[in-house]
C-alpha cells in the first residue's frame, strides 16, 4: 500500500460528492488526495514515519474556499500602507497619517489601506485634502477606499497638475466644495491622473506584500482567489513571488481593461497579455480580461434616480458599440471576459451586448462571458441571464459594509435587493460567491454568514434573498471551480483531485449563524501542503 505524505483523521470530512456520506479519515500523495475513508482509522495504514498527521476527532474539513471576486492585488500592495482601516472617527485616521509622516522622508508618498467605509465612520465623509493638509504638508498623500475612490491632498493635486480647470475625465469624477474649490475626492477614470505618479515599490517589498497578504487570505479559509483587476504589468510580479514560495493561495488573474476607452487599447492589452497564455503549475495563471461597464457604489448606472439625487442615474464607463467591439477582439484571441456591472440599467445593458456577442460567436464554450455584481439584477435580468448562459459573481460582504452609504444614494428599498443570491439560485443560474476586498472584507465563513442572515451595518437587509450554509458553501466551491473550469481538479475531497481542504471546529454545515460569525480554520492545506495552522 502506497504511503501517505499526510494524513487526515476528522470528525466529518464533507466531501462534497452529492449524496455521499461524511468521511472520517483522508490520505494525501503529493499534492493529490490518495484515498478516504469512513473510518477514522481507516487509512491508518498509510501512514509511515515521514507522514504528517492531523488528528482532530471533533474537527470537520471541508474543501478550500474560493473567492470569485477580490483584489488580492491591492491586499498585497497595501499590505504595509497606513492601516486607517483601523481608526474609529476621521481625527483617529489624520492621526494614523500624521504618525506615518512623522517618520517618512520629506517628499515621499504616503499611501493607506483601503478596506474601509467613511459611511461607518462618525462623520460619514470623507477626509478633505484640508484636512490631509492638516496631517502632513510635506508629503503627497494618497488615501484610498475601496477600488473606486481615492482623497488626496493638496501635495498631490499640484503635483498631478490638477487645478479647478482640470477636465472632468469621461466616467470619473473631480471632488470640489460648494464654491468649487478642489476638495481632494477622485473618482473612477479620474483616479489615473494621479495614481500614474504613485512610485514603484521594490520587487522584494511586493514578493513580501504577497506573502502577508495571502497568508491572511489563507488563514480565513481561501485557498483560491480569482483577482478582478490585475495590470498586465504586474503579471511579472506575481510569477516573482510564486518563484519566491510567497503565495499561500492559488491566484486566478483576470487582466484589468479598466481605465480603457477604445478598441486599440484593449487590442495593445492583448498583445501584452499573449505571452501569459500558458503559465504552467496550477498555482497562478491568467483567466482572462476584465472590464468596468458603470460605475461602484456611488456610481451605479441605474434605471431609476438616485435617491439623494434624482437627476443622477448613474454612468456606464464604456460607450456600449464600442465596448461591444472591444469585447469581440477579446473572444477571437480566445480569452474569457469578466464585466463589472452594478446597476440594473448596466446589468441590463451588458445582456444586450453579451446576446450580440453570442450571435457573433455562436461556438463561445459555457463560461467565456461572466456578470461580475450583478447588484440590482431583478427577476426579469436574471431569467435573462441564466437564459443566456451567464454565470454571475455575488459579493454578501460588500452589501455588509456598504449598506448606510447605499441607503444614501440607492434608499432603502434598493438596498434590500442587492445581491439576491436566493433569487439567483433559483432562477438555475451558475453563481458564485465573493467578497469585492477592499469594500467587502474577505473570508470563508464570512460570507458564508452574510448569505445565511442577510446582515449588515445597518442591521438584516432582503432577508427573503438568504439561502443555506450548504449552498453558500458550494457557491465558494463547487459552483466557483466551475466558473473557472476546474472541476476536474477541484472542489470536491476525492481521489485524484488536488488536496485543498480546510478544518473547522464547528461543523459549518450544521452550524447556528451565530457560530459562523468571525469563525476561522484552523488548518488550511493546499495542494497537500499546510499553509495555515499547525499539525
Amino acid at each position: 500500500m502506497s504511503k501517505a505524505d499526510l494524513l487526515i483523521r476528522a470528525g466529518a470530512i464533507h466531501t462534497l460528492v452529492p449524496g455521499q456520506p461524511p468521511q472520517r479519515a483522508l490520505a494525501v500523495r503529493g499534492d493529490r488526495i490518495a484515498a478516504v475513508s469512513p473510518d477514522r482509522n481507516g487509512l491508518d495504514a498509510w501512514a509511515s514515519g515521514d507522514t504528517v498527521v492531523i488528528d482532530r476527532p471533533d474537527a470537520t474539513v471541508l474543501p478550500a474556499f474560493d473567492d470569485t471576486h477580490t483584489h488580492l492585488m491591492i491586499a498585497a500592495n497595501s499590505a504595509h500602507d497606513v492601516p486607517v482601516h483601523t481608526a474609529r472617527d476621521l481625527p483617529e485616521l489624520l492621526e494614523l497619517i500624521r504618525e506615518r509622516a512623522q517618520r517618512t522622508p520629506p517628499g515621499q508618498w504616503i499611501r493607506t489601506t483601503a478596506n474601509w467605509q467613511e459611511i461607518n465612520l462618525p462623520e460619514r465623509r470623507f477626509p478633505t485634502a484640508r484636512e490631509l493638509d492638516s496631517a502632513t504638508d510635506k508629503h503627497p498623500v494618497l488615501v484610498m477606499r475601496g477600488g473606486h475612490n481615492i482623497v488626496v491632498n493638496s501635495a498631490a493635486l499640484e503635483l498631478a497638475g490638477i487645478t479647478a480647470q482640470t477636465p472632468v475625465p469621461a466616467g470619473g469624477h473631480i471632488g470640489r466644495d460648494a464654491d468649487g474649490t478642489l476638495n481632494g475626492w477622485l473618482q473612477d477614470n479620474a483616479i489615473p491622473l494621479v495614481a500614474r505618479l504613485l512610485p514603484e515599490a521594490t520587487l522584494t517589498q511586493r514578493i513580501d506584500g504577497f506573502r502577508t497578504a495571502t497568508q491572511d487570505y489563507a488563514a480565513k479559509g481561501i485557498g483560491t482567489v480569482r483577482d478582478a483587476m490585475v495590470p498586465v504589468s504586474d503579471l511579472p510580479v506575481l510569477r516573482a513571488a510564486l518563484a519566491a514560495d510567497a503565495l499561500r493561495v492559488r491566484v486566478r488573474v483576470m487582466a484589468s481593461a479598466l481605465g480603457l476607452r477604445t478598441v486599440d487599447a484593449v487590442d495593445d492589452l492583448l498583445d501584452r497579455l499573449e505571452e501569459w497564455r500558458y503559465l504552467p503549475g496550477p498555482w497562478l495563471r491568467v483567466w482572462g480580461v476584465k472590464f468596468g461597464l458603470d460605475g461602484g457604489i456611488e456610481a451605479g448606472a441605474t434605471r431609476e434616480p438616485y435617491a439623494c439625487d434624482h437627476g443622477f442615474h448613474g454612468y456606464l464607463t464604456w460607450e456600449p458599440k464600442v465596448l461591444t467591439e472591444a469585447m469581440d477582439h477579446v473572444l477571437r484571441r480566445g480569452w474569457r471576459i469578466g464585466t463589472h456591472a452594478y446597476g440594473d440599467r448596466a446589468v441590463e445593458q451588458l445582456l444586450d451586448i453579451y446576446a450580440e456577442l453570442q450571435a457573433r460567436h455562436p461556438g463561445l464554450p459555457a463560461g467565456a462571458l461572466v456578470m461580475e455584481h450583478g447588484g440590482l439584477a431583478d427577476a426579469q435580468l436574471r431569467t435573462r441571464a441564466v437564459e443566456l448562459g451567464i454565470p454571475v459573481t455575488i459579493q454578501q460582504p460588500l452589501l455588509h459594509d456598504i449598506a448606510r452609504i447605499e441607503d444614501t444614494y440607492w434608499g432603502p428599498e434598493r438596498v434590500n435587493r442587492l445581491f439576491p443570491a436566493r433569487g439567483w439560485l433559483d432562477a438555475g443560474a451558475l453563481v458564485t460567491g465573493g467578497s469585492d476586498y477592499p469594500v467587502g472584507a474577505y473570508g470563508a465563513m464570512r460570507s458564508v454568514w452574510g448569505m445565511v442572515t442577510r446582515e449588515t451595518v445597518t442591521g438584516v437587509r432582503g432577508p427573503e434573498h438568504a439561502i443555506t450554509a450548504a449552498e453558500a458553501i458550494a457557491l465558494h466551491t463547487t459552483n466557483a471551480v466551475a466558473l473557472l473550469g476546474e472541476s476536474d481538479v477541484r472542489g470536491l475531497l476525492t481521489p485524484g483531485r488536488l488536496a485543498d481542504l480546510t478544518l473547522w471546529d464547528v461543523d459549518p454545515t450544521v452550524a447556528t449563524p451565530d457560530r459562523l460569525h468571525g469563525l476561522n480554520p484552523t488548518h488550511t492545506v493546499l495542494g497537500g501542503r499546510v499553509v495555515h495552522g499547525r499539525p
